[in-house]
């Protein structure tokens, strides 16, 4: 009975405290009430309706005499509250809860549930000089010199002010800069040899109106030092069924500026923080789509989003991932069909991975992060089903339907075929075994395929024999239906290029550019072994050289060349290679059956041009360009076309890049390099070099040995013209 008097004293008092609390904010604040059916409203999600619902406050008769607690009665006596461990304590200290709490709130509102007083603008502060003059506004004027005086006028309701022998002056629209120079303009007028201060007294008050779903709406008065991040504060900001995302204040019935509160909150952005006028309309619309996320994030909450928002950036919304979040498991639950269901359970570092996973939330979901130590009971699910990942079980309940069903369901293209993985401990060491499961006798709940689960069990779900859902090819250029077509399995390149429509008439089919995906994944390991090759030759030594050197010049020569060296192989790690094959096109008729009858994968790309007149001339020569195309031209004519070969010109390595990207040494010699079979031949003697063709790049190198460092590389040309050959550019060295 004792106790429950107590009991009942202290929840006497906190009411109290809580009633007073109330009854001092509405003494501050100066509030004309709106009618409630002026404001607008919208039904909340279940997620709202969850957060807004409100404690009843009891009226209670204020006592006639209050005692003080024994807190008070102790002078410097604190009371010392208990401190909430943090997750990472829990963790360590093994005591982290197996449950992921959903006990979260709407994102932002409890800021302006502060006191109002706290964040009104200060009164004393100087005015800026963007300050616009309105009707009670208080001017000090001071002036001395050959003239003293001074004056406090005020602003009357006409925007007008008075002075002696001034008369009076129109001051109101008048920024605060702009008043200075007027009132000197017009003292100047009568008076000489002074000098003068202008400052503003007590500053008028202006009324402003706060509507739309606001926690107390209604008319205000207000500081004309205002912002709307300061009225926000002052009238409690948006209720709980009202924006944070777009704000908007109006003025002359126009939008002025739309407010993103998350942008102040999670940025301290306060950019759109416009000044307030009088009048102005704050309008606080029907709060947007709301999605939850809880768990092992840094903040917890039910945020609202805007436009198109992804289950990343929501949790980049959320501060991110703590410490011991695991990546592993994330949940999302979304209502559909008026039922609550998961709509996904899997793996978060996947989704980071494919971009198309990284799915948009809608109004109403609701995000689950774990933690690694809630990654213990779970089962692994893989194959054909809508959402591979790690699922969380009970031990012998779950059993494969039940997992199924948390993984989306299987697929249209699942086969009856699954396999259950099951490791266990024995006394000899770990035990495998794999048991065969019909699927669709486990949904249907047969006993002897729907087993129950056991922790850290691997549960694949086999796709029918060589499923591959539309595989897709790209066609497009001198074609006559360029597109992006579906492709069978074993269809060829002369079938897709009859399904186009064939070529048109101005079709150059030299130069048809053939892009594969898997060929570029080849040609870029290439180029990157190549690179890290010639890194190793070309830096092989370069710090022992620094480190001997015998001379402040000579260090800085070394440090100079080893810093030319790096960026060197900078550039070339810049390069990409390109994927390209080269083929060669011919009449249906001629390509059907042919080498180049290529069998076509997922993702190829080909490109028929436009017949090219131009022949290009790049590296030493003395002026790089294109020229007009002439059978009548061998390589050596186009580079006295380019002004010749420049000093540094390499000769004996000229090369040219094939229109079809294929390449060919050019220069005359025993020795050729062959790069479709990547090796130097024998050249027949007298045998003359390939004609040049519409469209290719003659490539004159420069001669490496004028660059000390690349004296001793071994095989530098042979390197270099390979890299550029899988690019398709050309190397430029300085």
């Amino acid at each position: 009975m004792i106790k429950l008097r107590c009991l009942r004293s202290s929840l006497l008092f906190l009411l109290l405290l809580s009633v007073s609390g109330e009854l001092a904010y509405a003494e501050q604040v100066q509030m004309i009430p709106v009618s409630p059916n002026a404001l607008t409203s919208a039904a909340p999600s279940p997620l709202l309706q969850q957060s807004t619902q409100q404690p009843v406050i009891l009226q209670l008769p204020a006592p006639e005499t209050t005692q003080a607690s024994p807190l008070q009665q102790a002078p410097g006596l604190t009371q010392q509250l208990p401190e909430k461990p943090s997750e990472i304590e829990n963790f360590i200290s093994g005591s982290t809860s197996s449950v992921i709490s959903t006990n979260i709130k709407q994102f932002g509102y409890d800021l302006f549930r502060q006191s109002s007083s706290a964040f009104a603008p200060a009164a004393n502060v100087p005015v800026g000089p963007d300050y616009v003059i309105g009707p009670g506004d208080e001017i000090k004027i001071s002036v001395w010199g050959k003239i003293e005086g001074q004056w406090k006028v005020g602003v009357d309701r006409d925007g007008n002010i008075s002075l002696p022998k001034i008369g009076t002056l129109g001051v109101t629209g008048l920024t605060f800069k702009e008043l200075k120079d007027v009132l000197l303009k017009e003292f100047s007028k009568y008076y000489t040899g002074f000098e003068m201060n202008v400052s503003m007294g007590s500053l008028r008050t202006i009324r402003i109106y706060v509507v739309g779903n606001a926690e107390n709406p209604g008319t205000y008065t207000v500081s004309s030092l205002s912002t709307l991040v300061n009225a926000l504060f002052q009238v409690r900001g948006p209720n709980k069924t009202g924006t944070m995302r777009d704000i908007q204040v109006k003025r002359n019935g126009k939008t002025v500026v739309n407010f993103d509160m998350y942008d102040f909150l999670l940025k301290g952005d306060k950019t759109r923080d416009i000044r307030l006028m009088p009048e102005d309309v704050i309008f606080i619309p029907t709060v947007g789509p709301i999605v939850g996320i809880a768990g092992n994030v840094r903040n917890p909450a039910i945020y609202e989003i805007k436009g198109e928002t992804r289950l990343l950036e929501l949790i980049g919304m959320a501060g991110g991932l703590t410490s011991i979040a695991f990546k592993g498991r994330v949940q999302v639950q979304r209502i559909e069909n008026n039922q609550f269901r998961n709509l996904f359970e899997g793996d978060l570092i996947d989704l980071e991975k494919n971009t198309d996973k990284n799915f948009s939330l809608q109004d109403g979901d609701l995000v689950r992060v774990f933690s690694v130590a809630e990654t213990k009971n779970t089962i692994t699910v893989t194959g054909a089903v809508a959402y591979p990942g790690d699922y969380g079980i009970v031990k012998g309940v779950t059993k494969i339907k039940d997992i199924i069903s948390l993984a989306g369901g299987i697929l249209y293209f699942a086969s009856s075929d699954a396999e259950l993985t099951r490791t266990t401990v024995s006394p000899l060491g770990p035990k495998t075994e794999r048991f065969s499961l019909d699927i669709f006798k486990a949904m249907d709940g047969d006993p002897q395929h729907n087993l129950p689960l056991e922790i850290n069990d691997y549960l694949f779900i086999r796709a029918v024999p060589e499923w591959r859902l539309y595989q897709t090819v790209a066609i497009s250029g001198e074609i006559k239906f360029p597109g992006t077509y579906i492709i069978k399995k074993g269809e060829r390149l002369a079938s897709l290029i009859e399904r186009a429509g064939g070529y048109t008439d101005k079709a150059y089919l030299r130069g048809a550019v053939f892009i594969r995906n898997s060929v570029r994944e080849l040609q870029q390991k290439s180029l990157d072994e190549m690179i890290a090759r010639l890194e190793r030759e070309l830096l092989a030594g370069g710090s022992i050289q620094v480190s001997t050197a015998v001379s402040a010049e000579e260090v800085e020569s070394k440090k100079l060349e080893m810093q030319q060296k790096q960026e060197f192989i900078q550039s070339l790690r810049n390069l990409k290679a390109t994927g390209r094959m080269t083929i060669r096109l011919a009449h249906l008729r001629l390509l059907k059956g042919s080498e180049y009858d290529i069998e076509l994968e997922e993702g190829d790309n080909l490109y028929v041009p436009i017949r090219s007149s131009a022949v290009n001339v790049t590296g030493a020569v003395m002026s790089r360009g294109s020229f007009v195309y002439s059978e009548r031209f061998d390589y050596k004519d186009y580079i006295e076309m380019a002004g010749g070969m420049a000093k540094y010109a390499d000769t004996d390595n000229i090369y040219v890049l094939k229109v079809d990207g294929s390449a060919k040494k050019l220069s005359k010699g025993f020795f050729d390099w062959n790069a479709s079979k990547s090796r130097w031949e024998v050249s027949a003697l007298g045998e003359e070099p390939r004609d040049i063709e519409p469209g290719d790049s003659i490539v004159v190198p420069e001669k490496l040995e004028r660059i000390a460092w690349l004296r001793e590389t071994k095989d530098l040309t042979q390197i270099i013209y390979q890299i550029a050959v899988s690019a398709g550019v050309m190397i430029a060295l300085f």
